[in-house]
């Protein structure tokens, strides 16, 4: 008797120290009678006001009543620098506005689902720092426009951490390598020239870590054939706070999280068969990085 009881508080004791499996939506969303214009204005101020820097904004696939906001801080810049597998890809966070009928929606990329999908098993390293992070963006939203409600699906934290669609589907630790170069600097120097000159691919944003020997891009895909335009129709307009795609420029290698990966990451609930009808969308959005990475 004494050794059962011995076992069942040992387990009690393992269940009571065990991380608590968080649920999380990869969006956050609140309804404004205010325009996408005005809330635009309106947002850029609100979030400098509260230490954050706006560094791109632009309209998703071309559409005035679609835009979307990047913004971030120093506090999340070195945070995520700490991270040298592609941490710095979570060092922008986004505002998508959506005019819905005679509101406009406000949705929030959630910025911890993102880290515990960019940071696996060691988000924990950083876990005050990135619930600090979290919590700051969404009190200052909420303060102003209300409580935002979830959407998008819900995965669990421990799923996100080594998050893949489907058996043989990539995982994050599988990016797509689309170049190296002799160095970081050339790297960097390439990818503006190209970017400079570009049809299909334009700049949103880029930041940029010379110390670290890193820079994002985000990247707005604008061909009128294969571009945001086409794919977001399909899979779901209201998640265009996952826009814009990213590269990243590590060292002397460039990289982009594949496409059934990214995409997969930020609509978790679409099925199989509306998957099926973007299957050339990783590819094309590869190609037109590769347009703007790649040495000829």
């Amino acid at each position: 008797m004494k050794k059962w009881t011995f076992l069942m508080a040992f387990l009690f004791s393992l269940y009571l120290v065990a991380p608590a499996q968080e649920k999380l939506s990869p969006y956050l969303g609140a309804k404004s009678n205010s325009n996408v214009g005005s809330l635009t204005t309106e947002i850029r101020s609100l979030l400098k006001d509260n230490g954050y820097d706006v560094i791109g904004e632009y309209n998703v696939a071309g559409k005035a009543d679609m835009h979307v906001i990047c913004f971030t801080n120093n506090d999340l810049i070195r945070v995520c620098g700490e991270f040298e597998d592609r941490g710095a890809l979570a060092s922008v966070l986004k505002i998508g506005l959506r005019k819905d009928g005679a509101q406009t929606e406000i949705s929030l990329l959630n910025p911890d689902y993102m880290f515990y999908a960019y940071f696996g098993e060691d988000y924990k390293m950083e876990a005050p720092n990135l619930k600090a992070i979290d919590s700051k963006i969404k009190s200052v939203l909420n303060t102003k426009y209300g409580n935002f409600t979830p959407f998008g699906g819900v995965l669990t934290s421990s799923d996100l951490e080594g998050y893949h669609y489907a058996v043989m589907m990539p995982y994050f630790e599988e990016p797509v390598s689309l170049e190296e170069y002799k160095s970081f600097e050339a790297g960097l120097d390439f990818i503006k020239g190209k970017l400079a000159g570009s049809k299909d691919v334009k700049l949103v944003y880029q930041q940029i870590n010379t110390e670290k020997q890193t820079a994002v891009f985000g990247l707005a895909f604008t061909s009128a054939e294969k571009g945001e335009g086409v794919f977001l129709p399909i899979i779901g307009e209201r998640h265009l706070a996952a826009m814009p795609y990213e590269i990243i420029l590590e060292r002397n290698e460039v990289t982009m999280l594949h496409g059934r990966y990214r995409f997969a990451l930020y609509w978790p609930e679409l099925t199989m068969g509306t998957f099926t009808k973007i299957m050339s969308t990783p590819g094309d959005v590869e190609d037109a990085m590769l347009k703007v990475t790649a040495i000829e």
